[in-house]
């Protein structure tokens, strides 16, 4: 059977980078921006050049196939392919090549996608990603490259300014401080496409779909959305015309997915992988862990500013998706990095809903709980492990 590097055409010139090369990336950033070239409102189009985080071995993998690869919509009624394109090289984010591609004028944007911990200091010897994007910006101001947009696509709230703080935490040179400050632009944003891990079941029928073989397609659920805040000083993709939105304040889209989609990910997590479920699917037709959803849904959204008919239409297509039994969304892959995720997705829920004044809310405690119990905690100790003090308020309110 043909290899699917065959079925790559035009290879559309580097204009951009991405740090943290996933199955996340290939399936939002690299597809909106696939969509973006296919209109063809911009001649050249905009290829990415794609830098993995850590291993090296996704960057290898993609490059063996000349960096073309499937992108398999899975509905529950079925599955679709396109080929897709718009990474023109992938490489070891450790070497060389990073700091060439960083100072290349022609480059104009960083996404990143480097996970929660990717924005903390490094541990012991390794490079942190913030080290190595003020390695690469380092680069770009000795060649006098110009101006360029850091766009943050993580989990995170203010995740433009995270980028920034953790870019600036590992500057030592004033010079180079002030530079950044003159000519990198930080953008916020919202992403969401549920991407589950790549299966061999996912090969094989992702082989049956193309008739190629394609080592590393991906398997990304029919909604995606990104929300965008910020300026793009040296020119970006038409992402507008593909359906990225552009917003003022990023902040309402941002709790909107923190505290409705991540942090009913994290209650299922919670609660149904000691129940025996797999993946949200399962955890989702369970009743008792539908009921506690429900009911941190219910605590959420009067917490955010959106009007009922838009907060209702959120949730009935995060049914939708989560009742999909198609897409394998692993409860363990959730719980990964459970501390940094439940601070800021039921720890949230319940500091403002007892600044507000109310009850801290049964689902999102009884998460929290479900959390301490699997680490050896009772409630009051998880809460206090997740934010000190925060035992006491639930308490003694």
């Amino acid at each position: 059977m043909p290899s699917i590097a065959q079925a790559r055409g035009h290879r559309y010139p580097v204009r951009m980078a991405h740090l943290g090369l996933g199955n996340f990336h290939r399936a939002h950033q690299a597809w909106y921006t696939q969509h973006a070239n296919a209109l063809g409102m911009d001649a050249d189009g905009w290829g990415i050049a794609a830098f993995t985080g850590r291993s090296p071995r996704a960057a290898e993998a993609l490059s063996a196939q000349d960096c073309v690869y499937t992108l398999v919509t899975r509905a529950a009624d079925g599955d679709s392919a396109e080929i897709a394109d718009a990474i023109s090289r992938a490489h070891d984010g450790a070497g060389a090549e990073w700091e060439h591609t960083i100072a290349d004028p022609s480059v104009a944007v960083l996404t990143v996608t480097i996970t929660e911990r990717g924005y903390e200091p490094a541990q012991q010897q390794t490079e942190s990603a913030g080290a190595r994007i003020v390695r690469g910006l380092r680069a770009r101001a000795r060649a006098s490259a110009g101006d360029i947009a850091l766009v943050s696509c993580d989990n995170l709230r203010g995740n433009g300014e995270a980028l920034r703080l953790a870019v600036l935490r590992e500057v030592d040179d004033g010079r180079l401080a002030r530079w950044i400050g003159e000519h990198v632009a930080f953008v916020s944003t919202m992403v969401d496409r549920i991407t589950p891990a790549t299966t061999d079941a996912d090969r094989a029928a992702t082989r049956e779909l193309i008739g190629h073989d394609d080592a590393v397609p991906v398997v990304t659920e029919p909604f995606s959305e990104w929300v965008v805040c910020g300026e793009f000083p040296a020119g970006r993709p038409a992402w507008h015309s593909v359906g990225v939105r552009f917003v003022d304040d990023v902040e309402p889209y941002e709790q909107r997915k923190l505290w409705l989609l991540n942090a009913g990910h994290t209650l299922l997590a919670a609660t149904g992988m000691p129940r025996g479920h797999e993946t949200v699917a399962e955890a989702f037709a369970d009743p008792e862990c539908r009921g506690l959803l429900e009911e941190l849904w219910a605590e959420a959204r009067v917490l955010l500013p959106f009007d009922a008919t838009e907060t209702d239409a959120a949730l009935a297509a995060l049914r939708t998706r989560f009742a999909n039994p198609r897409i394998a969304h692993r409860l363990l892959q959730i719980d990964d990095g459970g501390l940094q995720k439940l601070r800021q997705r039921q720890v949230a829920i319940i500091t403002r809903r007892l600044d507000a004044g109310s009850e801290p809310g049964r689902a999102s405690l009884a998460t929290v709980e479900a959390w301490g119990r699997a680490h050896g905690l009772d409630l009051a100790e998880a809460l206090d492990v997740l934010q000190p003090g925060l035992a006491r308020r639930v308490y003694l309110r």
